[in-house]
């Protein structure tokens, strides 16, 4: 807790969450910007009812702690049940191979979202779509195993170094 500042996970209708129960992260305080400037249009989709929605998925554990899990855009619903993407780029990373890996959801028929992990390997190390599969169904629930790997030999990011996951979803959604 901070003092002065409310902070709430909600669902998508905004009512609180149980603890330990994913949702959007919620703040509330005097100190808080009141909007963004010149763009009411984002100043009303970002405060709602007095709120700030902050764009992040977390929860608050028992004890009062809040974690941080994803970006709201970067959670994938496939078939129906919400994966958090970072959950999945963690359970790939724990393969010696791996430099570099993007989760994202591409849309699919079926699935409503494929899970699609875009992966760069590490110089001289080689691994299989089969292998990394195989990899995260040992450490993630079968729901969040990716249903495509696809290798590349280097991630689109911005002037800041962070990967830019639209690019990639744009791009492989045409393919």
């Amino acid at each position: 807790p901070i003092l002065t500042v409310e902070t709430r996970i909600v669902d998508l209708e905004g009512n609180d969450v149980a603890p330990g129960e994913h949702g959007e992260i919620v703040h509330r305080s005097p100190q808080l910007m009141v909007g963004y400037w010149d763009k009411p249009a984002m100043t009303a989709e970002a405060f709602q009812g007095g709120w700030f929605h902050s764009g992040d998925v977390g929860y608050i554990d028992e004890a009062g702690y809040l974690y941080i899990v994803d970006r709201i855009k970067d959670v994938i619903n496939t078939g129906g049940v919400l994966v958090a993407s970072r959950e999945v780029e963690e359970a790939l990373f724990k393969h010696a191979a791996i430099a570099e890996v993007a989760v994202i959801g591409l849309p699919d028929e079926k699935w409503i979202e494929a899970i699609t992990a875009v992966v760069v390997l590490k110089e001289g190390q080689e691994a299989s779509e089969q292998e990394l599969i195989h990899h995260t169904k040992s450490i993630v629930a079968p729901y969040k195993v990716p249903k495509r790997i696809v290798f590349t030999d280097a991630l689109p990011k911005s002037t800041a170094g962070k990967i830019l996951k639209r690019h990639l979803r744009q791009e492989f959604k045409e393919s």
